[in-house]
């Protein structure tokens, strides 16, 4: 069976956490601070702060700004349910809305109509690794009839003083949007590097800020670096200081640090993104465009457009005119043909947890037709040209065979 997905780690990448495991340091220390330097650098940010998964980077900062029971925060229907989970944790109220036809990402319109005085936050997803449209987004929550709607609860709220925009870039690190790439788009960007993502540190996230001014995003770093370990007003690299062993709790804070052995894996993958592992991905993703264009069938994902360009992370290919029962049908019969696919994503909607609260598909009809109709493609750095015909060769014929 040609497996959906295989992870790339190098022999530098071993010996680095190698050198980890035989250093004093296996917790938050040095490479994590390294590695949080290193992709601040890579995107051309503000700050970054390592985290121990993408789901926390996203909870911490709606718990920082003060989200709460009675507010409510703008989400896709189009994504994992860690988007919605994050909201849900806080108290807040999801408001699950439908995304576009053609990119899966959430729609701008939908955003718009469902603002209300109680909206706090917009988390838009870059699904499959395409950036939204993060301009449009912010044209919107600039609007001032929209700003006038604003109703701050607490002085951070009050400093921003409109809608913050919370992207969830686990898909897309390394994409672009107008020459920027991720992390450094909006006001603050959250990325996983959980075991199938393009960067993996097993499992991790980070937090870029890229606030407006007045805000110190030092500070915030500083404060947020304290929040994720207990609310322990020193983390164990600043205890080591000759002196500095006491501490205090400032707050009840979580538990949600990157360690070092996890930085020393995405030290060495971030070291080589760019020059390979993009390149690889792109590369396949193209055969994959050029095998299936010849196909009345098949619907296409956009992977580079006039504004964007995408971190060649799935690929998401759509049958035209079929339902959800034939497209079940597609992938057992790619499934028996050896080639291992899946599916991104069940909408929130249609999962039980979000049920149970009275949501309904029905309520999102183009993200379910995108669902119902979409199949993700194996895309990863050591997949073989031999093994990408092979994929290709099984969905044009179990295709074929269901139509």
């Amino acid at each position: 069976m040609l497996p959906f997905y295989l992870h790339h780690i190098k022999d530098e990448a071993i010996q680095e956490v190698i050198d980890t495991l035989k250093s004093n340091w296996i917790t938050t220390g040095p490479k994590t601070k390294l590695f949080e330097k290193k992709l601040t650098e890579y995107y051309n940010g503000e700050k970054t702060l390592c985290v121990s998964s993408a789901t926390f980077g996203l909870e911490i900062i709606l718990r920082w700004f003060g989200v709460q029971e009675g507010d409510e925060v703008i989400i896709p229907a189009y994504t994992y349910t860690a988007t919605g989970n994050a909201v849900l944790h806080t108290g807040a109220k999801p408001v699950i809305i439908d995304v576009n036809q053609d990119d899966f990402n959430i729609s701008l319109k939908a955003i718009e109509e469902a603002i209300t005085e109680n909206t706090k936050v917009i988390i838009p997803v870059d699904v499959a690794g395409l950036p939204v449209d993060y301009d449009g987004i912010m044209q919107i929550v600039n609007k001032e009839e929209i700003k006038r709607k604003f109703r701050p609860k607490n002085a951070i709220q009050e400093k921003l003083n409109r809608i913050l925009i919370l992207s969830d870039a686990a898909h897309s690190f390394g994409a672009k949007y107008k020459n920027k790439k991720t992390g450094a788009l909006t006001d603050i960007t959250v990325f996983s590097f959980h075991a199938v993502k393009n960067i993996t540190t097993g499992e991790g996230g980070a937090i870029a800020f890229n606030l407006p001014e007045p805000f110190d995003q030092d500070e915030i770093y500083q404060l947020l670096n304290i929040y994720s370990l207990h609310g322990q007003s020193k983390d164990a690299l600043a205890k080591t200081l000759k002196g500095s062993w006491q501490y205090d709790v400032i707050y009840p804070g979580f538990k949600g640090n990157m360690t070092d052995i996890q930085a020393s894996l995405g030290l060495v993958a971030l070291k080589y993104y760019d020059s390979e592992n993009i390149p690889r991905r792109k590369t396949i993703m193209q055969k994959y465009q050029q095998a299936f264009k010849n196909y009345s069938w098949a619907e296409l994902p956009i992977l580079i457009d006039e504004h964007r360009e995408t971190s060649y992370h799935i690929y998401l290919l759509r049958i035209k005119n079929i339902n959800e029962d034939q497209r079940n049908k597609i992938i057992d019969s790619i499934f028996q043909k050896g080639i291992a696919v899946n599916v991104h994503f069940q909408p929130l909607s249609m999962l039980s947890a979000y049920k149970s609260k009275g949501y309904n598909i029905s309520e999102h009809p183009i993200a379910y037709d995108n669902y119902s109709r979409e199949i993700t493609l194996p895309v990863y750095e050591d997949l073989k040209d031999s093994q990408i015909e092979m994929v290709i060769d099984a969905v044009v014929s179990s295709v074929n065979k269901i139509l």
